[in-house]
Parts: C-alpha cells; sequence; structure tokens
C-alpha cells in the first residue's frame, strides 16, 4: 500500500483555499448584513460525523454561521449513509421536504454529499427528480466543496462530482468540531474487506491509513484543547498501516497516544475480529488512559453463514480473541453488531448467534434485520425467510440480550465508577455520563460538571442504564 498515491497534493488544497476566499467574496455581496447562515446534518456512523465536522469547518472558513433549523439557513447540507435502506428513506423524505422552503429563499443551496451519493444510481435519481438540489458529491471530493459552493454561486448552475477513486486522504483542512471534550479522530478510511452484505468499499474506496505522526499532532492539539474522550475511528481500525509501517501499526500507535500527556481517554472503532490480536488486547490492558471497552462485531455465530457474509473468521477464532481479553481485562466491556436473518440463514443456524450472546454476555449489541445493498454479493443471494419471521427472531434475540444486559448492570450495584459527564438528563438537577465501559449512568450534579471525569457509585441499576450518586 502506498500512500502518495491517497494523499492529496498540497497544491490542490491551497486551490480549495483560493475557492474559499472567492466564496466567501460572494457569499459577502449576498449577504452584505449579516453572515450567511449554514445547517449541516449527518447521517450514520461517526466517520460521517467527523467528515461532516471537516465540511462545517470549510463552511465556516467561507464565512458561515450555523444554525439548528432548515428554515433559518441559507444553505442546507446533508452528509448521507447508504449502509441501511431506511437511512436512505429518510435522506429522501427530508430532501423533498426542502423543496417549498427553497421557493420562499431563492438564494439558498442545497447540498448532499457523503456514502449515498457516492453510488452512481442515486446521483442520477437526484440528479433528474429533485432539479432544486444545487450541490452532489460524493466521498471522495469532500475536500473540493469551497470549489463547488463558488462555482454554484458564480455560474448558477448545478455541481455534481461522484468521482469514482480508490479514495483519498486530505490533510490540513479546517476542523469545527461538533463538542468541546470529545474528539472524533480518523486514523485511517475505506475498507479492504469487502463483507458480502456491505457497501463500503464500494462508497469509501480501499483502505488507506493516515501517517502515524499526523495522527499524534492532532491529539496532542485537541488534548492542549481540553478535550477528555478522544475516539480513533476506522472501518478498521486494527488495519491500520498494515502491510505499510510494519513497526506503527495499530499497537503502535494506541501506546504511543496513551503516553501523551494529560487527563483523557481514548476509544477506538470499529475493530475487525480478522485484525483483531493478542498485542493489541495487550497495550489496551496495559494503560489506564485506554477505556477498557472493545466494540467487536460478530455478525453471526455460525461458521457457515459468516463464510457466506465473507468475514475471514469462524466462531473459534472469535471466542479465543473473547477469552484472551477476558484474561487479561477481566472488567472488559464488550459489545458488538449483529445481522439477523442474512440470506439463507437457517433458524438452527440463527441459534448458533443466540448461543454467542449467551457465551460472550455482552454489554449492548447493535441489531439489525439484514438490509439488502444493491451492488453488493448479498443482494443477489436467495432469501426465502419472510420479513415476519426474521422479525420474530429478531425479538428472541433482544430479549435474550435484554436479559443479559440487566444481569449485568445489576452486578454494578454498590461500585463505583470513574465517569465522563456529557450532558444534562431528563429529571430537575439530573446529569448524565458513560462509564469506561460505556454504560449510561445517571445521577443529581451540578451542569458546571459536564465535561468533567467524577467518580459516581450505583445506587439503581437500571436495564439499559444505572442511576447513582456522586462521591465527594
Amino acid at each position: 500500500m502506498n500512500n502518495n498515491r491517497f494523499t492529496v497534493p498540497q497544491e490542490e488544497l491551497e486551490k480549495q483555499n483560493e475557492y474559499s476566499a472567492l466564496a466567501a467574496e460572494l457569499l459577502c455581496s449576498l449577504y452584505p448584513a449579516e453572515k450567511p447562515k449554514a445547517y449541516v446534518h449527518t447521517y450514520g456512523c461517526q466517520g460521517n460525523v467527523s467528515d461532516g465536522e471537516r465540511l462545517q469547518g470549510l463552511l465556516r472558513q467561507m464565512g458561515y454561521d450555523f444554525v439548528d433549523s432548515v428554515e433559518e439557513a441559507d444553505l442546507v447540507l446533508y452528509n448521507t449513509c447508504a449502509i441501511r435502506e431506511h437511512a436512505e428513506d429518510r435522506v429522501f423524505g427530508n430532501v423533498g421536504a426542502l423543496k417549498p422552503i427553497k421557493k420562499t429563499k431563492p438564494n439558498m443551496l442545497i447540498a448532499l454529499c457523503g456514502c449515498m451519493m457516492q453510488q452512481q444510481a442515486i446521483a442520477e435519481k437526484i440528479k433528474n427528480s429533485y432539479s432544486f438540489v444545487d450541490l452532489v458529491f460524493g466521498t471522495h471530493v469532500l475536500h473540493k466543496l469551497p470549489e463547488f459552493i463558488y462555482k454554484r454561486l458564480s455560474t448558477g448552475k448545478r455541481v455534481i462530482d461522484i468521482t469514482e477513486s480508490d479514495g483519498v486522504i486530505a490533510e490540513g483542512l479546517p476542523v469545527k468540531r461538533d463538542g468541546t471534550f470529545k474528539a472524533w479522530i480518523p486514523i485511517m478510511y475505506g475498507c479492504n474487506n469487502f463483507c458480502s452484505y456491505c457497501i463500503v468499499p464500494y462508497v469509501r474506496g480501499r483502505e488507506r491509513s493516515r501517517d502515524f505522526e499526523d495522527i499524534l499532532s492532532e491529539v496532542r492539539e485537541v488534548v492542549s484543547l481540553g478535550y477528555k474522550e478522544i475516539t480513533l475511528l476506522g472501518q478498521n481500525v486494527n488495519s491500520y498501516n498494515k502491510d505499510l509501517q510494519q513497526d506503527k501499526q495499530f499497537p503502535a500507535l494506541l501506546k504511543a497516544i496513551s503516553e501523551i500527556e494529560g487527563d483523557f481517554i481514548i476509544r477506538f472503532m470499529t475493530s475487525h475480529p480478522r485484525d483483531c490480536t493478542k498485542e493489541l488486547l495487550d497495550v489496551m490492558a496495559s494503560s489506564n488512559k485506554i477505556a477498557k471497552h472493545l466494540h467487536l462485531p460478530f455478525q453471526s455465530g455460525n461458521d457457515r453463514v459468516l463464510k457466506e457474509m465473507n468475514r475471514h473468521y469462524d466462531r473459534e477464532k472469535y471466542l479465543s480473541l473473547i477469552n484472551y481479553a477476558y484474561s487479561v481485562m477481566p472488567e472488559l466491556s464488550i459489545t458488538s453488531d449483529v445481522i439477523v436473518g442474512f440470506p439463507g440463514e437457517t433458524y438452527e443456524e440463527f441459534k448458533d448467534t443466540l448461543s454467542l450472546i449467551e457465551r460472550v454476555k455482552y454489554t449492548s449489541l447493535f441489531t439489525f434485520i439484514f438490509s439488502p445493498r444493491p451492488g453488493t454479493k448479498a443482494y443477489a443471494m436467495p432469501d426465502p425467510v419472510s420479513r415476519e419471521e426474521k422479525g420474530k427472531w429478531f425479538k428472541e434475540l433482544t430479549d435474550l440480550q435484554e436479559s443479559i444486559a440487566g444481569r449485568r448492570t445489576a452486578s454494578m450495584k454498590g461500585k463505583t465508577y470513574r465517569v465522563l459527564i456529557e450532558e444534562k438528563a431528563k429529571g430537575e438537577g439530573m446529569l448524565s455520563g458513560r462509564t469506561e465501559g460505556n454504560v449510561i449512568i445517571e445521577f443529581s450534579g451540578d451542569e458546571n460538571l459536564i465535561g468533567s471525569f467524577r467518580n459516581v457509585k450505583v445506587t439503581n441499576p437500571r436495564t439499559w442504564i444505572v442511576y447513582g450518586e456522586l462521591e465527594k
């Protein structure tokens, strides 16, 4: 893997800075009394959230302020997700609702970008059926937003760019982070795994890792600004720098970040079992800065189904990783993703998933009924089990996980946890935070504590969240 072929040249980034200045001039003439206002909404994963923060950084560089409703906005940008059909339906519905708003605001710009737009059929649908949309661009050209806005403002013509490529790395983009104490740091982009149900490699491109020192520099920056939680992002963080720099792969990166001075906690996602190693688990165990929480998607507990999914591991390998993880981190919290009703899956095979869940005893699960994605191998597979029957399996799984979660939270009663306080909760004077194991805990406290670490003793565990009290 040669990252030089992925990196956006400095000359291109400088050109975008020039377009940004030109767009700012045009916007000043259009909105002489006050700054133009942008509404940005991101759908999907944390990787999309990170992209959204960079898009917001570019918009701010062009002179935009930000608002919380489309009615107030002079520019509406939807950063889209293609993982499931439901997410796409929401985008189409929300875009359609913008048409009457734009009729009353002729200078309003509507922009659609991200994974959904990288699909040719979707882009064509937007082009032909949503003529009021001004900008349509895919995942590989997000850094060109200043150019797109300038061209739309200066020519009045729609801009559509869904350039096909293996993907890019654009370093040095401005970032407007959504929060003040939790930072998303992408360490790599794209995916090489080609799971048979997944559209990501087709819309995000091939794996490409950011430079080791660039990542460390960004982490140092956010830590110096007072950020308390750093989440490292990648479609498969475990393959960071794989086959590129043998001495600087993910365990080494995680260790280096944990050695940065400051009071903060490190999380990462998503971790693929194929590339999860004992070395990584040992690094997790060795540092009190690395959250003892592992998100390790297994998708199915049945070997035949895993092979059809093209997951490159089997049940035995997955469980061996789990057993080792628990041996070096007895209090480890494990979460996962599960697909119910993969094409051709039988009920007997589905029961292997249930038995795996019972054996591992996950803290929580992200569970989905199979959603066919055009362009993937699984889309064309025979799928004889009805949606209604899959729904019954789904309920059986969620009932099991609810029981496990209830037993797990019950075991927390009377114990004290270090909690990052995140926000106000429902109820007078109530706050909400997360334990190191990613369990939500609510308690009474002053809102000035938001963004800080505090010790909280669990007094009343429920199934999915627990209640507690601040320790003095």
